[in-house]
């Protein structure tokens, strides 16, 4: 069995040296290693990490987070790693597919988070409901027409740039942008 390591950060700021560390202790020949969103699903080093990998070869990761950022995601990568006959190994997380024992505690910890998962969408929306009831609404707060105004003629008098125009009015960069926008 030969193990393959794949590890991720979210930014290119991030260091993979803990990952890289860990994975080579755990006796990975291979380690593709990238840096990139867990929510992106076109993540090149993981296709290619998965086309790598052979039958009866484990695919090893520091954390399960590595992989995939939601439940779903993560199963159904399992389910590809099954088929082809792949084991899973994630380091911090004990898990170990190359096991009965390991099988099943992937698959209670998938099951557990998805039930985190389902709580905390549950009781968003239960708060949701109840400060409707009492005559909140929800969102971020709109900008005022007044200082919406003062942001424009600043932009449009050219004497300022972005920054303080920021500064000067508290509009976002953001929003006075997509307002020069609508008003070409």
């Amino acid at each position: 069995m030969a193990k393959i390591g794949y590890a991720r950060v979210s930014t290119t700021d991030q260091s993979l040296d803990l990952q890289l560390d860990a994975l080579k202790a755990a006796d990975c020949i291979k380690v593709f290693q990238e840096k990139a969103s867990g929510k992106k699903d076109d993540r090149k080093e993981l296709e290619k990490a998965l086309e790598y990998l052979r039958e009866g070869d484990a695919l090893v990761v520091y954390k399960l987070d590595r992989l995939a950022r939601s439940t779903k995601k993560l199963i159904e990568l399992s389910e590809v790693l099954e088929q082809k006959k792949i084991e899973l190994i994630s380091i911090r997380d004990n898990v170990d597919t190359t096991t009965a024992v390991g099988k099943a505690m992937f698959r209670m910890l998938a099951v557990i988070a998805e039930l985190e998962r389902d709580i905390i969408r549950e009781r968003t929306t239960a708060g949701l409901v109840a400060a409707r009831a009492r005559g909140r609404k929800g969102g971020r707060p709109s900008t005022s027409a007044k200082k919406l105004e003062q942001a424009i003629k600043l932009y449009e008098s050219k004497k300022h740039v972005i920054k303080e125009i920021t500064e000067l009015t508290g509009v976002s960069k953001a929003t006075l942008y997509r307002e020069v926008a609508k008003r070409k």
